[in-house]
């Protein structure tokens, strides 16, 4: 940009202002700057500095920078994919972030430790990712940035291929005691019924009549996903959380902090909210949604590993 006041010239040309030889990595560098939309090309052969670029590279208010470098994560293909996959929860161990690269994203498990590098990277540039007793939590911007489209949109997107039939339910494990017993109402209704599902819990719906055990067990194995509310080790909530996993039903899990998620299950996607977020409300709705649908449609990752002895 400092050589060419930011015109358009020919790929060669950008190359050699870079200080670069043109051929096949400065081909790729170029081609991945586009798809992160840092250069564009006004005709043919030529490239440009986009405004997203410029932004970065001459913030005109402290937060220009980082902002731009959030955006141009959540530009690129695939790594905006991951992003907005993994948001607002830790990283998985990398033997299930593998798989999931390979298995949901699709990429060639040859080129895995490749984009883990490019990944990490780019969140860190963007300060999108943070630590959090020793595990890598992304961070849920979606109320900051444009996360390429609404949350509705990206909800439609996960559901493709997900059947959801008339009356299947979700069943919800939380304290009944507020204040989180009154999340119930203000989070989880919203988030399950934007899923397509009949949200079900036990005091509301099911501990009217007949033994409570009972009516628990019935609500668990009728559910075709269930949501585990684990703020504050709950132990009624962990007990009908053990009757799920040994039924082997998919959980979506729920915690303010990740003191209260047991070591054996962090291994499963945990979503992670901040109250102290003034947002953390309707972030919250959406990334419960999607990670109900996302358990219907890939299980695997909702559900407690088994060992065997």
């Amino acid at each position: 940009m400092d050589q060419n006041a930011g015109r358009s010239c020919s790929e060669r040309e950008a190359v050699k202002f870079a200080g670069i030889a043109y051929h096949g990595p400065s081909r790729v560098e170029i081609s991945s700057s586009i798809k992160y939309g840092l250069l564009e090309r006004p005709r043919p052969g030529n490239v440009a500095v986009t405004d997203l670029a410029k932004r970065i590279l001459r913030p005109q208010n402290p937060t220009d920078e980082v902002d731009g470098l959030r955006q141009a994560v959540l530009n690129a293909p695939t790594v905006a994919d991951v992003y907005k996959h993994y948001r607002g929860e830790n990283v998985p161990d990398d033997e299930f972030f593998r798989n999931a690269l390979v298995d949901t994203f699709g990429l060639p498990a040859d080129k895995t430790d490749e984009f883990k590098a490019v990944f990490f990277e780019d969140l860190s540039d963007a300060q999108l990712i943070e630590d959090v007793d020793g595990k890598k939590r992304i961070l849920d911007v979606a109320r900051d940035a444009d996360i390429g489209g609404t949350p509705d949109e990206t909800l439609k997107k996960i559901s493709k291929g997900v059947k959801i039939e008339q009356g299947d339910t979700c069943f919800v494990m939380m304290p009944f005691i507020d204040p989180i017993g009154g999340y119930y109402k203000s989070i989880y209704e919203s988030a399950i019924g934007k899923a397509g599902l009949k949200p079900v819990r036990a005091d509301d719906e099911i501990f009217a009549t007949g033994k409570i055990i009972d009516q628990v067990w019935s609500g668990i194995t009728a559910a075709k996903v269930l949501v585990a509310e684990l703020t504050g080790r709950n132990p009624n909530v962990f007990y009908e959380l053990g009757l799920a996993h040994a039924l082997n039903k998919p959980v979506v899990l729920v915690s303010s902090n990740q003191g209260d998620v047991p070591f054996d299950l962090q291994h499963i996607r945990v979503i992670y909210y901040d109250m102290r977020d003034p947002f953390w409300g309707e972030k919250l709705i959406a990334k419960v949604s999607e990670n109900i649908v996302s358990a219907l449609k890939n299980p695997g990752e909702a559900l407690l590993k088994r060992v065997v002895v």
